[in-house]
């Protein structure tokens, strides 16, 4: 059965999900209605006002959806990992506040102008509306990232032992996150992509019916336009992505590309192949020479380091962490030597390694030599789900390259309608290609830590939504007998989830 943390988990990542189908169509068809407003203006052709209006309602249902998703999914930051909150509450809720009281404000007052000032603005003062709602939903994106980079690489923090804290030390350093920067750019250009490829469809089956065709044409047309220049962005921030990863998370890049032993420097890339966790090898693999060492590194002659090799580390920075954690454990207790302070702030990088024991032993210090071993092939990401995504993803991203790719030359050549059904087609493949990246590749990437290295995801979990998981999913077997219904369900007690009974624990080092 699942424990905690992985249902918590599994709520978390349905909500982010079902959030994240929005906000990619919410942040391309922002630009898409401004650009299809400005020509409005510039033009004064009506049809254009109307592309504008439709293609707006539109805009204003994902809108409202991705607001009610994304509230759901802050509200579970507190109930599912309320520790996590509390830990990096200081620097990871500074850019969710000011994506709140800036752009989130900002695009939902220009929202409600969109709408009701058509009769009330003027031309001009409208489609400076417009461009701010555009503006508003990508500042709102460069926070989120902002934070989420930060997640990935935590960079500008510093843990304060005496309350048991990350805290920020450089607010400049944190937004200037060299993987929040890749990861906003690179996330913004696929959304470009997913608000062309809605419009592309939408106007594909439009022409596809015969269905005003005129209003459809012009819409294919600029969808088909931005959607070139968005694609093209996509696949060179997507490299630069790459890169950075290969600069800063070696292990997500190594398990990306099943890259268990360490290649002579440049290494090969894997095409295809079937990862095995258990020997640690790929099975039925398909490699290009030198190509994996050139993109990763942009050089010929540095390695990328396996997952094998990593472990070696990462076993070395558990063992430092225990170390770390009895220092702490001394500092807790009122220790003043200052050299105890001087060794812990020399070791306290690695404290999160150490913590990583906690799933199989209370006591870090007195971990056994099989708990070590099993705790550091923990600290590396399950294989086959980033390998499998990232190559999903990359299909994906370039099959949509072609059928963009064809929707523009016919825009160019003016002989729109050839190729409407591979367009239609399209949104579907682009939604795939943008959860693969999205979901198993940012995210899982980074298991079994929370932070980069500074915190597991088992220890951000908070008790309220674990006793509400203990009490619904463990015990409701036995509510049965006092709660009969037809279909063998129970109806929810208002007690459901009352306090866990356990043992009392001292959580003063549960970091």
């Amino acid at each position: 059965m699942l424990d905690i943390v992985e249902l918590s988990r599994l709520q978390f990542a349905l909500t982010a999900m079902y959030h994240f189908l929005f906000v990619p169509l919410t942040l391309g068809m922002a630009f898409l209605l401004a650009i299809m407003e400005t020509v409005y203006v510039l033009s004064g052709k009506q049809i254009y006002k109307d592309m504008t209006k439709f293609w707006g309602k539109l805009f204003g249902i994902n809108f409202a959806l991705g607001v009610a998703t994304g509230l759901t999914m802050e509200f579970q930051f507190g109930t599912n990992w309320s520790y996590y909150s509390h830990y990096v509450g200081d620097i990871f809720g500074a850019p969710l506040a000011i994506e709140g009281l800036m752009a989130f404000f900002l695009e939902s007052t220009f929202v409600g102008l969109f709408f009701f000032g058509w009769d009330r603005l003027g031309k001009v003062q409208h489609m400076c509306v417009t461009w701010l709602v555009a503006l508003g939903s990508n500042l709102s994106a460069l926070w989120i990232l902002v934070a989420n980079g930060w997640m990935q690489n935590p960079i500008a923090a510093d843990f304060n032992f005496e309350t048991m804290r990350m805290e920020m030390v450089s607010f400049s350093e944190l937004v200037l996150n060299p993987v929040a920067q890749v990861k906003f750019v690179h996330t913004v250009a696929s959304g470009y992509v997913t608000g062309a490829m809605f419009i592309l469809g939408i106007s594909a089956y439009y022409m596809l019916k015969r269905r005003d065709f005129a209003f459809a044409k012009r819409s294919f047309a600029i969808a088909a336009s931005f959607g070139m220049a968005a694609v093209l962005s996509v696949i060179v921030l997507g490299d630069e992505s790459g890169y950075e990863m290969g600069d800063v998370q070696k292990t997500k890049l190594a398990a990306i590309e099943a890259e268990w032993e360490t290649q002579p420097a440049p290494a090969s890339f894997t095409l295809f192949g079937i990862p095995d966790q258990d020997k640690q090898e790929n099975h039925l693999a398909i490699q290009i020479p030198y190509a994996l060492g050139i993109i990763a590194t942009r050089s010929v002659d540095t390695p990328v380091i396996g997952l094998k090799d990593l472990m070696v580390q990462h076993e070395e920075r558990i063992r430092n962490g225990m170390k770390a954690y009895e220092l702490l454990e001394q500092l807790r207790a009122g220790s003043t030597d200052q050299a105890v302070r001087d060794q812990f702030n020399s070791m306290k990088k690695d404290l999160g390694y150490g913590l990583l024991l906690k799933r199989y032993t209370p006591n870090v210090t007195d971990a056994t030599e099989a708990q070590i071993q099993q705790a550091t092939k923990d600290s590396i990401p399950r294989v086959a789900p980033l390998y499998f995504a990232f190559r999903i993803m990359v299909a994906c991203g370039f099959l949509l390259l072609v059928i963009i790719a064809l929707s523009f030359w016919s825009v160019i050549r003016n002989r729109i309608g050839e190729k409407k059904m591979a367009a239609a087609r399209g949104a579907v493949r682009y939604s795939t290609a943008m959860d693969c990246g999205r979901s198993r590749l940012v995210r899982r990437g980074i298991w079994p830590s929370a932070v980069g290295d500074r915190r597991s995801v088992a220890d951000s979990r908070g008790e309220l939504i674990a006793n509400c998981w203990r009490s619904a999913v463990f015990h409701v077997p036995d509510l049965r007998p006092v709660y009969p219904v037809p279909g063998g369900r129970v109806v929810p007690d208002v007690q459901i989830c009352t306090p866990w009974p356990k043992q009392p624990e001292n959580r003063s080092l549960s970091l």
